[in-house]
């Protein structure tokens, strides 16, 4: 006779571990909880034979299936307390998840342990390396792209800067992100371009690595009170030393010197004035009549107040074009 105390136990379920890594991080650089559990674990499948996590695996010992068991298999592979870990492969993941899915809601099969174990994480500023690939595809394969020159994108520089300067000044968060994105893509774009350099003619290829190592070593130069021995407690302070350090990298032999011409002409007068100023130079402004002396006069005393004179007269300008928009009887 047979007694409830005297069947026999089920056996364990086990455990599922879908193992994923970024593919944004060096294959093999797994965090040490995805070691233990490869090293530990009864069986390793992974359906991708060409998947770029596995000769680091098989390196370290770790054997590996060459398997791409369906949901049903993979359950029954887990009885006896069995831990499995699956390295997904792509699409076929997708399917062997909604599997896994029905088979639990299905209530009929006692399913294992299920686990999502991330190997590795994306860093800060992974996306952008997503970026550069994206922008080396488009360089290769766009009509439009592959055409593009310096020159030729400059416009778009200076346009996508203006929307980024208004986008600020809106307060819209959502088109302050897009629009800083639009900017980056200038860098990235021009950077591409860059690398193509033809030495022949004088250009020495440069990619957009060396223009981030580039402003690193910049930054890094610049902030001896964050990277060195320096101190610097107030605002006024690293701006010393910002303009300090400016100018010993530049030694140049006009203020003036590195002042762009071609920007906006309130933007170059209150340039002009700060650099005269940072310079101890009192320097009279020129004689002469007419509206552009004027413009100089108030840049100049704008400057010296502390006020930027070209998101002044934005301001104003945009109370302009809504008083003109009342006037037409448009709301807002």
């Amino acid at each position: 006779m047979t007694s409830e105390a005297s069947a026999p136990a089920p056996a364990a379920p086990g455990r599922i571990v879908l193992l994923t890594a970024s593919h944004r991080v060096a294959p093999g650089l797994l965090s040490w909880p995805a070691w233990q559990t490869l090293r530990a674990a009864d069986r390793v499948l992974c359906a991708d034979a060409g998947h770029p996590q596995l000769p680091y695996l098989r390196e370290a010992g770790v054997a590996v299936e060459h398997a791409a068991p369906t949901a049903r298999e993979l359950v029954d592979a887990c009885e006896g307390d069995r831990t499995v870990v699956v390295l997904p492969s792509g699409e076929g993941d997708q399917a062997l998840t909604d599997g896994l899915a029905r088979l639990a809601g299905s209530g009929r099969v006692q399913m294992p342990d299920l686990e999502l174990l991330p190997g590795s994480y994306d860093l800060p500023g992974a996306r952008l390396l997503d970026l550069v690939q994206v922008m080396d595809r488009i360089r290769l394969a766009c009509p439009w792209s592959s055409q593009q020159t310096h020159k030729g994108l400059a416009k778009y520089g200076i346009e996508e800067a203006y929307e980024l300067v208004e986008a600020i000044e809106d307060g819209d968060r959502e088109e302050l992100r897009e629009e800083l994105g639009d900017v980056l893509l200038q860098v990235v774009f021009h950077a591409r371009i860059a690398q193509e350099g033809r030495p022949e003619d004088g250009e020495e290829p440069f990619s957009i690595d060396d223009v981030a190592g580039t402003i690193v070593e910049k930054l890094i130069h610049r902030h001896p009170h964050v990277f060195g021995d320096d101190t610097a407690e107030t605002p006024e302070e690293v701006k010393e030393h910002w303009l300090r350090t400016k100018a010993i990298e530049k030694q140049r032999e006009s203020a003036t010197d590195g002042v762009p011409l071609g920007q906006p002409g309130l933007a170059l007068a209150a340039k002009l004035a700060s650099r005269a100023r940072n310079a101890h130079l009192a320097v009279p402004l020129p004689a002469g009549e007419g509206i552009g002396y004027e413009l100089l006069a108030m840049a100049v005393r704008a400057e010296q107040a502390g006020v930027d004179p070209e998101a002044a007269l934005r301001a104003a300008a945009r109370a302009y074009r809504d008083a003109i928009r009342a006037a037409e009887g448009h709301p807002g």
